[in-house]
């Protein structure tokens, strides 16, 4: 084969791969009207899942998997929470573990009394003798990230074998291995570490459109625009007709009209990908400059982000959601620039070289690098923990707890459905985070110490690898998480006797053996130790400040558009905070990009094509764990435990009483999501306005249909804060 036939046969493979796509569009298209009509059957009062299962050429489990409600009552499996009230769990057997998972651990000490104070932030972990611990090395081996292992699985790292995945088998989780292997992971990597920027960010000139209404607003400029029909190219070719010298960033206030076309396609991503990609003249796809070659567009199917650069020039713009921020509750233009105003100056206040940038993720993270000390211990930045240690922490550390228990494990008939959330959560648990080298704490290690220093170590910035038995008699929820079915799946074990292995942070660990019911068996098999620190405390205090003036001014300023755009400005620094905590995380993502069919060899080639018309190619490609100088997960593994334990168990010092999950009675408890809980009953939690209180934030009176699906909890939530604000108020919201 010569080269001329070899660029021919490619040209036939695309277009055979363009065929293929687009069938597949059409079967997936067919396949959502197939699944419309099954549910629609399942509305008649007598269909059976027998009768539609032939007709529809899907099995059984398939029909009722699109309809549940066609399940018999024989196949309805109970929540996987396990129920709030022991009569249907004392008998019930408990979940035997695989014989491999029987290794030998070293029972952690029972905390009995009730939860306790932590101790004082500036408290050391114990410190062995070198013959106690299995000692960290001098330094992690260099590994360039172009050569760089997997990150661990749990089919190729556990130290025990994995079962096989099935529906009702839960994952494994991956191990440290044993030996030299394990000790080269506990390190850092070589020539990484995060360091203060000598550079100032330089601000971009900023829109904000309205395309339901056309409005738009530029600096002190209102103008109202005709959008036709709200295409990329209308909306560019609108904005820059009106503002010619152009802007850099477009912000969408409302409109959303990346889903004008929705129903044309299958997926609501591809109906994104569609905006995105359709031909702009004068203007291609931004491709990126300096090192951020292959930009392209970011395809998300709430929250895209556009890059465009006119054609023959220098002239870059992007165009994005407002809704990365905040939730802009029906605020016009004006008012949404004001917020950003008003964000942009309470941050000044802190850092006077802030700059907001397009994402809340990117500002916050931007915004922490300049906390970072310029003398001291860590003057010459925080090093990066070695791709292996990232890959363990992202395989086995969640984020935040969510939660349905649902009929019969609670009443089909609540008494009422109470809301208590947890104001700015994150902010609480970022006053000490874990730095330097972590020393792995084996079984052996852990057994070795005495009770007070096993107690200072789990009070300490720990990552455990633990088995837990749920003590006979146990009435009350689930305290720390268990890999479920899925990839990602996390659920909460509370059936008495059950045991399980898991990893877990220090502070749902102390939970288990401090709670205020009865001590959790807990038995130490492995786990990571590092130093306490403070890499984040400057960076959240700043926050906080900021949050609580804007806070005090959506509070008592007499100007209600003030109000508001003082709201959202708080609201966007919260979502400075969680965010910028969770691009910490840096977990492997998969980037979405698009490239111009006439550069199509310019896609990288491990890149997935998942789109395509006459111009543009949209491909999907996985990054994996980049060599990011701000990865840092265990950072956020840290503050996610926290935010977990606390959603269970918190001391409200001033008021000398505790708050949480675990307060209130059994079988109370009917949902959690991330920083709410939901009970049936109201409780009485001191309420002060500071980070991490427990805000009462919606009510409905009984009784209410006990909700079986998220979208049920949603619904009853918005009802709930509809009827308390109408109580508070004394009117309509």
């Amino acid at each position: 084969m010569d080269s001329k036939t070899y660029t021919a046969a490619l040209a036939e493979l695309r277009t055979l791969r363009d065929e293929l796509k687009k069938k597949q569009a059409e079967v997936a298209k067919l396949e959502t009207e197939r699944a419309r009509r099954v549910t629609a059957l399942a509305g008649y009062e007598k269909a059976k899942a027998e009768r539609i299962a032939p007709a529809a050429g899907l099995s059984l489990a398939d029909v009722v998997a699109i309809a549940p409600i066609l399940a018999p009552d024989s196949l309805i499996a109970p929540a996987q929470s396990a129920p709030a009230a022991p009569a249907a769990d004392v008998h019930a057997e408990p979940i035997e573990e695989p014989p491999a998972a029987q290794a030998p651990g070293a029972v952690a000490p029972s905390m009995t009394g009730g939860p306790q104070a932590p101790p004082p932030a500036d408290a050391a972990p114990p410190t062995p003798s070198s013959t106690e611990t299995t000692p960290a090395p001098a330094h992690a081996a260099a590994t360039p990230s172009s050569a760089a292992p997997a990150p661990p699985t749990p089919t190729a790292t556990a130290a025990t074998p994995s079962l096989p995945a099935t529906a009702n088998t839960p994952r494994s989780l991956p191990s440290l291995p044993e030996g030299p292997e394990g000790d080269r992971w506990v390190g850092h990597t070589a020539n990484l570490a995060s360091i203060r920027p000598n550079f100032t960010q330089q601000a971009r000139s900023t829109a904000f459109l309205d395309t339901a209404t056309g409005v738009l607003v530029y600096r002190d400029q209102t103008v109202r625009l005709d959008l036709a029909a709200a295409t990329a190219a209308d909306i560019l070719q609108a904005v820059f007709h009106t503002i010619p010298e152009g802007v850099e960033r477009i912000y969408i206030t409302a409109g959303d009209p990346w889903h004008r076309d929705a129903g044309r396609y299958p997926f609501l991503r591809d109906a994104v990908a569609a905006w995105l990609n359709a031909p702009i003249p004068g203007w291609r796809t931004d491709t990126g400059r300096g090192k951020d070659r292959m930009a392209g567009h970011f395809v998300h199917a709430r929250h895209p982000v556009g890059r465009f650069q006119r054609e023959g020039g220098d002239q870059h713009v992007e165009i994005r959601s407002v809704g990365e921020w905040f939730d802009p509750e029906g605020a016009d233009p004006t008012t949404i620039r004001d917020a950003f105003v008003l964000l942009w100056k309470a941050l000044r206040a802190h850092w006077p070289d802030a700059v907001i940038m397009g994402s809340p993720s990117q500002t916050g993270r931007d915004l922490w690098t300049r906390t970072i000390p310029a003398r001291g211990q860590f003057s010459e930045g925080y090093p990066v923990l070695s791709e292996e240690l990232r890959g363990l922490l992202h395989a086995t550390a969640g984020q935040g707890r969510t939660e349905l228990i649902t009929p019969p494990d609670v009443p089909e008939q609540l008494p009422a459905l109470v809301e208590y959330d947890r104001t700015f959560a994150y902010a609480k648990h970022t006053w000490k985070s874990p730095v330097g080298t972590p020393r792995r704490i084996t079984a052996a290690t852990f057994a070795s110490w005495s009770e007070k220093e096993q107690t200072k170590a789990l009070f300490g910035c720990g990552h455990w690898q633990v088995r837990v038995t749920v003590p006979d008699g146990w009435r009350h929820v689930g305290i720390l998480p268990a890999p479920a079915p899925g990839e990602r799946a996390w659920h909460y074990p509370r059936t008495p006797g059950t045991t399980f292995t898991t990893w877990a942070g220090g502070p749902e660990v102390y939970t288990a053996l401090s709670n205020p019911h009865q001590p959790w068996k807990i038995e130490i098999l492995d786990g990571l130790l590092w130093e306490d620190g403070k890499p984040l405390d400057d960076w959240s205090k700043k926050l906080k400040e900021a949050w609580a003036s804007l806070a005090a001014q959506a509070d008592l300023h007499g100007d209600p558009t003030h109000r508001q755009a003082a709201h959202l400005a708080s609201r966007a620094v919260r979502s400075l905070l969680l965010y910028g905590i969770g691009s910490f995380a840096q977990r492997p993502r998969t980037v979405t990009g698009t490239t111009p069919r006439t550069a199509e060899r310019d896609i990288p080639a491990d890149a997935e094509i998942i789109g395509f018309d006459d111009d543009h190619v949209t491909w999907q490609r996985p990054t994996g764990f980049s060599r990011d100088p701000n990865a840092h997960p265990e950072w956020a593994a840290n503050i996610w435990s926290g935010a977990r334990a606390a959603l269970l168990s918190m001391r409200m010092r001033e008021d000398n009483t505790h708050v949480g999950a675990l307060h209130a009675p059994p079988g109370t408890v009917v949902a959690f999501r991330t920083d709410a809980v939901y009970l049936t009953a109201p409780q009485n939690w001191p309420y002060h306005g500071q980070p991490g209180e427990y805000l009462h934030k919606g009510h409905l009176t009984g009784p209410v249909p006990a909700p079986t699906t998220e979208d049920e909890l949603l619904a009853l939530r918005d009802a709930g804060r509809h009827a308390l604000h109408r109580i508070r108020t004394g009117g309509d919201a």
